[in-house]
């Protein structure tokens, strides 16, 4: 009963629209005193989660990614990308897509990529005369690969919570998120044979070349974070420091569009961000302690076993209740809240922990597109100056490809595993 009235107080906060970290915070207080627990323990359990390295790394990787994006880098990008798809019917649309998979490799976040590199993108696509809300809904269902390929925020917070490899799952997302770039440029494509969208003449190779080497080394970054995790020379946290460094070279002094003021407005800001992120994960912590401590997990799988024993059944099933809570959850508390309360029913049904990691990612990168939450779609709305439904009513085609590409990473778990297997994960 008790764990019963903890979790009707957590729901009955969201639907009052409290921030997530305090809907955490005083279900779990209420628990706490209700059910006679010493309030020593919550700040206890709170400040234990800290004590994982590991946790350094997604405020890293942020700063990175930003910082890129102040200091020219996402121009140079996005220039490439016109000169190497704009010749393909959907133009732009394209160059929006590719772009966003390369920039993925930096910033490791969906909403920097909405953010910082959609501005670009959507001033673009308004500029030729493209529909704002069809560019809204491009550059929204784009910044989705932002977490599957590496390096993934998402991807470092699942691998700390499990004990998974997070080198192996940064491997994992490489697959997943070239399917889910070329599902949508094939909705591009035919959008694009309905819309009669503008065309650019094809770059000679002299000109591709130019603009790649103009955008070579940015484009080194995953390479190097991949490379130092790979040989043993870094580790993901040192690995996102290592990124740092070299994006405040290439903005400062390669490119000299990185400022002194703007480097600290960079790093004050992604101390906010991360701030209200490390709230939600020390309340999730305390979150999760109490559901095994009632023994919620253990009567789930037990709950579930009892419709099925198939495991790629069970996983359909998490899949819906996951792109559900994604609705109306932010990715990271949904993360943080089921990961515990899932990991003694994968390890019964025998579901592979790198598996499920990037099924979860991709569920919840899909809530960020999806109403009634959605925030990339939100932010795209604002950048190109429309309204969210009418972002929503593009986005349809690109939902349910990137649903199909759910679905086929789940019941072909070699999707994901193929890659990180030859690197010996």
């Amino acid at each position: 009963m008790s764990s019963i009235l903890f979790l009707f107080v957590f729901l009955i906060l969201m639907i009052m629209k409290v921030p997530v970290a305090f809907s955490l915070g005083l279900s779990c207080l209420f628990y706490f005193v209700t059910n006679g627990v010493p309030l020593e323990t919550m700040p206890q359990i709170m400040l234990g989660i800290f004590e994982s390295f590991t946790l350094l790394t997604p405020p890293m990787f942020m700063l990175a990614g930003q910082i890129m994006n102040m200091g020219g880098v996402t121009e140079r990008l996005f220039d490439f990308c016109k000169k190497l798809v704009g010749h393909i019917p959907g133009g732009l649309g394209h160059v929006n897509i590719v772009s966003s998979l390369i920039f993925a490799g930096m910033s490791g976040s969906a909403t920097a990529d909405a953010a910082g590199l959609g501005t670009i993108e959507i001033n673009y696509m308004k500029k030729e005369k493209y529909d704002p809300g069809f560019a809204a809904a491009v550059t929204a269902a784009s910044s989705t690969v932002g977490t599957i390929m590496p390096p993934s925020l998402g991807f470092i917070i699942y691998g700390s919570m499990t004990g998974t490899s997070i080198a192996g799952l940064f491997i994992a997302g490489i697959v997943p998120a070239v399917l889910m770039t070329l599902a949508q440029m094939l909705i591009v494509y035919f959008e694009a044979r309905k819309r009669n969208f503008k065309i650019y003449p094809r770059a000679t190779l002299t000109i591709i070349l130019a603009a790649f080497l103009r955008s070579l080394l940015p484009m080194l970054t995953p390479i190097i974070i991949l490379a130092g995790i790979l040989t043993g020379f870094a580790t993901p946290t040192e690995a996102a420091v290592i990124s740092v460094i070299y994006a405040i070279i290439l903005g400062a002094f390669i490119y000299k569009e990185l400022s002194f003021r703007g480097l600290i407005t960079t790093i004050f800001n992604v101390g906010k961000s991360t701030s209200k992120i490390m709230l939600i994960v020390s309340f999730a912590s305390v979150f999760g302690w109490i559901l095994t401590y009632e023994g919620i997990p253990a009567m789930l799988a037990e709950f579930l076993i009892g419709i099925t024993e198939n495991k790629y059944f069970i996983l359909l099933i998490l899949n819906v209740f996951i792109l559900l809570l994604g609705c109306f959850m932010e990715s990271i508390s949904v993360m943080l809240i089921l990961v515990p309360v899932l990991l003694p029913l994968l390890g019964t049904m025998g579901i592979n922990l790198m598996h499920f990691g990037v099924i979860l990612e991709l569920n919840l990168n899909i809530g960020l597109i999806t109403p009634p939450l959605g925030v990339c779609a939100y932010v795209a709305a604002d950048i190109a100056g429309v309204k969210f439904e009418e972002v929503i009513k593009n986005i349809w085609p690109f939902l349910a490809v990137l649903i199909f590409v759910l679905l086929s990473i789940t019941f072909v778990p070699q999707f994901t595993l193929f890659l990180p297997g030859l690197f010996g994960y």
